[in-house]
């Protein structure tokens, strides 16, 4: 019997000739979810500077139509005074998004730690109470940011930093100006100094925190670094995702839904460099 050399190889050369296999699909493609899976339908808001009616309405079509939403509809149109007009717009939109290609963020570079854990290393770090100057400044009078990280009632199940037996809270609430706050952090030979700013309109919060920072530094020019010379200086609020710490010249920035143990580990973390706590009672 003759055995054909090429029936096993594939070729008279016992080459493989078969197609490689084509590389595995790891997209993971995704778009907006709106009535079913898959949709695209979105929801967004904005103002326009027209009054309300039929030609406003007209407008914000054709803006949602510029953003890529075909076809959308106005489901909400409100009056806001005689020249302007607040918009809810629904549509659908072709993007879609390679969730797979998103790196996972960075998380916490710092550990969480127990109330008692920061108390003692406080205690054995730096041998007298941590005090933190905190308060709302320029014309900002809201105080439920900085009052959820510093009062004993805190936020989210959490005690704020005045239930801490080893940090001396200083809130001076709101509308506080940077001369008072940069005067009352240095009389009080403050660690760290918290702001809290919620009002944004016109970038009014990063506004006021580069002018808090280029007046502390200002104040302490011989300074080497945060707790080295001068205070900690600490911002939070809810739309500084779109810049660092260095942009606004402080040493931190925390966002919406920060807790006060956040802002406490944080403090052991920065102040106190390699220090460890032990359980005891808080």
């Amino acid at each position: 019997m003759t055995i054909d050399p090429t029936a096993a190889t594939g070729s008279a050369t016992g080459t493989d000739t078969q197609a490689p296999a084509e590389p595995a699909d790891t997209r993971q493609v995704i778009r907006p979810y709106g009535d079913t899976t898959g949709d695209g339908l979105v929801q967004m808001s904005f103002t326009l500077p027209v009054p309300a009616g039929p030609r406003a309405d007209a407008a914000a079509l054709q803006l949602a139509g510029k953003m890529g939403l075909e076809p959308a509809s106005v489901v909400h149109a409100k009056p806001m005074g005689p020249d302007f007009t607040f918009f809810i717009v629904y549509g659908r939109t072709n993007h879609l998004i390679d969730y797979a290609s998103i790196p996972v963020p960075e998380g916490r570079e710092y550990p969480l730690l127990s109330a008692p854990e920061i108390n003692q290393a406080i205690r054995s770090g730096l041998g007298r109470r941590l005090v933190v100057v905190g308060a709302c400044i320029g014309t900002d009078a809201h105080t439920v940011g900085i009052d959820a990280i510093l009062n004993v009632k805190g936020f989210a199940g959490e005690k704020g930093l005045e239930y801490y037996r080893e940090i001396q809270v200083i809130n001076m609430g709101a509308q506080v100006t940077v001369e008072e706050l940069v005067a009352r952090a240095k009389d009080a030979d403050a660690d760290a100094v918290l702001v809290s700013q919620v009002v944004t309109q016109r970038n009014a919060h990063l506004h006021n925190t580069k002018q808090m920072a280029a007046a502390f530094h200002a104040e302490y020019p011989t300074a080497v670094a945060a707790g080295i010379g001068r205070p900690l200086l600490v911002v939070g609020g809810p739309r500084f995702d779109t810049v660092t710490p260095s942009d606004l010249g402080v040493d931190r920035i925390f966002g919406k839904g920060t807790t006060p143990s956040e802002v406490a580990s944080f403090l052991v973390h920065a102040l106190l460099p390699g220090a460890t706590g032990t359980e005891e009672t808080p």
